[in-house]
């Protein structure tokens, strides 16, 4: 409750329930210019802390709370309004500065800051109106593993992709069945081009005066005008993975390390054409293709989704594998722990996400069927999630059984932007019903805290990009999920009508996905830096305030973080689109030619734990390897430290 006085910033606004994030406050005793507007009263901990002022001769203000949290209640638009009458009244008064480069330089554009990001080769486009060849049919009894295993899941070699919605609240899976011609795109963060691979052809494709991500979306424009079902969300497009350190780069960090020995890609996608979704909830599958003249193809596809309905798909068999899990050493970790709580206490982070990777080594078998679409499966059977995916696109291979939506946006007109983030975590078990996870993740402080700070930022970024029009649809709820149950917000954005045009909602999923990663890019979020800046949209990664949240990481965590922490899902060519974080996963690094420099398969796994204030160091331990364990399940072996 902040107490004021009822004037000045304070004018005709009544009582205040706020929210604070400072871990510093300040005396403004033995300075008279200062004048103390509202405080709050901490008891014994802090005592009176001021919570506004006001400078008696210059034109300053300030506060200490966050008028502007989706938990503030009371005068938060009113304090602005004030401040905005008494700039109006100032500057009637005195001859004010006009508005210049100088003062854009340093302040950064009006809000809302975004803006498109064209390359001159795609300003205009020629639209191509387009059909997708759809067939729809309805098989009850037919699975996903199914479908994914006669179109190729188990050929080890070769390219496959499924974005696999094993539970709710998803309800699509998205099965790509890729030609050789399909082209995958391999980049590299600070190179000067991104390969494309098509077969056994590979080239490289120079950026030029382009970025990667307007590259792109060069690419991506030269697809659009497909009209395809509307009852799914996919029709066609791109489908990969981007990593941590695709974010990371672009923060510019000074001494930032750069990795060494065999790196995964920071962009691999694959443009999928021909493809298979599958409704969980009307039992629908839909056969479509974006090539001219395919229907031989969507009726040969139709009538082999018939047999395999009826008869079933072939087993796989079982294989007994002995893999060896190294997990971080306990000692090592739990002293990353305090090194990260003494830069908290210091002042420099609000929180900082650990993280460390576990490695897990599999004897290779020659000659068998795909290894790591077995552990797909298995993963899938043991931790069903929302956000499944199996991607292997050489050199990567993704296993993951991620809960976490990072961003969806649906398709043109009056796109919907979704943002679901999951900060608290109960593993099911005897007697932990859903009351008991509600007290035990709604009950406490810090598991809301991190989750309002990363809904805060959010909202905040995406205001920046769309406008007005961003709601909190839920706020800390608890969702159950097959073997979680999960502290969940659910925040949404759609663009001023003023704004419709289909050039510029096409694009700016887009957009929003390469200017989130990190999220907090825009040219105003340097003025809430100080008070707020998280990894939003990738589940608070890193921690606040970013920049020098990621410098601290840097040197607490021994390699980098690739695959893990970044993101996967399509773009597709209706300008739709879906990520989710890469978390709950494994992945491995191998060039698909079966050759093994050890005999062994390689693979890694990373969690970790956002480090507040109020963490101990043995509950972010034990957090760490509770996230662990869905994933090591699938393996079957004891762990060894």
């Amino acid at each position: 409750m902040i107490h004021h006085t009822g004037e000045d910033l304070f004018e005709g606004i009544g009582s205040i329930e706020a929210v604070r994030y400072h871990s510093l406050h300040v005396d403004i005793s033995g300075c008279p210019e200062l004048e103390e507007l509202a405080w709050v009263d901490d008891g014994s901990e802090n005592g009176r802390v001021v919570m506004g002022v006001r400078h008696s001769i210059k034109p300053f203000w300030a506060v200490q709370y966050h008028p502007e949290s989706v938990r503030t209640v009371g005068g938060g638009k009113q304090i602005v309004q004030n401040f905005w009458s008494f700039a109006k009244i100032r500057n009637a008064t005195r001859d004010a500065k006009p508005w210049g480069s100088t003062q854009s330089h340093a302040f950064g554009l009006p809000w809302p800051p975004f803006s498109m990001q064209d390359a001159p080769a795609i300003k205009s486009p020629i639209i191509i109106p387009r059909t997708v060849n759809t067939a729809v049919v309805h098989l009850s009894h037919l699975s996903a593993p199914e479908v994914c295993e006669l179109l190729g899941a188990k050929d080890e070699s070769s390219p496959f992709v499924v974005l696999d919605s094993a539970a709710k609240p998803g309800r699509f899976t998205i099965i790509g069945s890729l030609l050789k011609s399909s082209p995958q795109f391999i980049y590299h963060c600070r190179d000067s081009f991104v390969t494309v691979k098509t077969g056994n052809n590979t080239r490289k494709e120079q950026l030029g005066a382009n970025n990667i991500w307007l590259w792109m979306k060069s690419f991506m424009r030269q697809k659009r005008g497909f009209t395809g079902s509307p009852d799914i969300p996919f029709w066609g497009g791109l489908v990969g993975i981007l990593s941590y350190e695709i974010g990371v780069d672009k923060l510019k960090i000074l001494g930032q390390r750069r990795w060494i020995g065999r790196r995964h890609p920071d962009l691999n996608m694959v443009f999928v054409e021909r493809s298979v979704v599958v409704d969980s909830t009307t039992k629908n599958v839909y056969v479509q293709s974006l090539l001219s003249n395919d229907d031989v193809w969507v009726s040969e596809t139709v009538n082999s989704l018939k047999e395999v309905s009826i008869h079933g798909a072939a087993e796989i068999a079982p294989t007994k594998l002995v893999p060896t899990i190294t997990t971080p050493r306990e000692s090592l970790y739990k002293s990353r722990i305090s090194l990260a709580q003494e830069k908290l206490f210091a002042g420099e982070s609000y929180e900082l996400c650990l993280t460390a990777l576990s490695h897990i080594s599999l004897p290779r078998i020659q000659n068998a069927s795909s290894s790591s679409w077995r552990l797909f499966r298995d993963l899938r059977k043991a931790n069903p999630a929302p956000h499944s995916a199996y991607l292997r696109l050489h050199p990567t291979t993704l296993v993951s059984s991620s809960p976490e939506r990072f961003l969806s946006f649906s398709r043109p007109s009056n796109p919907v932007y979704q943002l679901r983030p999951i900060k608290g975590t109960v593993r099911k078990g005897p007697g932990i019903t859903r009351a008991v996870a509600e007290d035990a993740l709604i009950g406490s402080p810090k598991e809301v805290a991190e989750n309002l700070m990363i809904v805060d930022l959010i909202t905040h970024d995406l205001h920046g990009v769309v406008g007005e029009n961003v709601v909190v649809k839920k706020f800390c709820g608890v969702e159950e999920y097959e073997t979680l149950w999960q502290l969940v917000s659910v925040i949404e954005g759609t663009l001023p009508r003023a704004a419709h045009s289909p050039a510029v909602e096409w694009g700016l999923g887009w957009d929003l996905l390469g200017n989130s990663l990190p999220p907090g890019e825009s040219p105003v979020t340097f003025l809430l830096e100080c008070a707020l800046i998280l990894e939003c949209v990738l589940g608070s990664m890193t921690g606040a305030p970013k920049k020098r949240s990621v410098e601290i990481l840097q040197t607490l965590e021994d390699s980098d973080r690739s695959i893990y922490s970044g993101t996967f899902g399509y773009w597709c060519v209706s300008g739709a689109g879906d990520w989710a974080i890469t978390i709950r996963s494994c992945f491995k690094y191998d060039d698909g030619s079966g050759a093994a420099d050890s005999g062994k398969e390689e693979w890694r796994v990373g969690a970790g734990g956002a480090i507040t204030a109020l963490s101990t160091v043995e509950g972010e331990w034990d957090e760490m390897h509770l996230k662990l364990q869905s994933v090591f399940r699938m393996f079957g072996a004891e762990q060894s430290s």
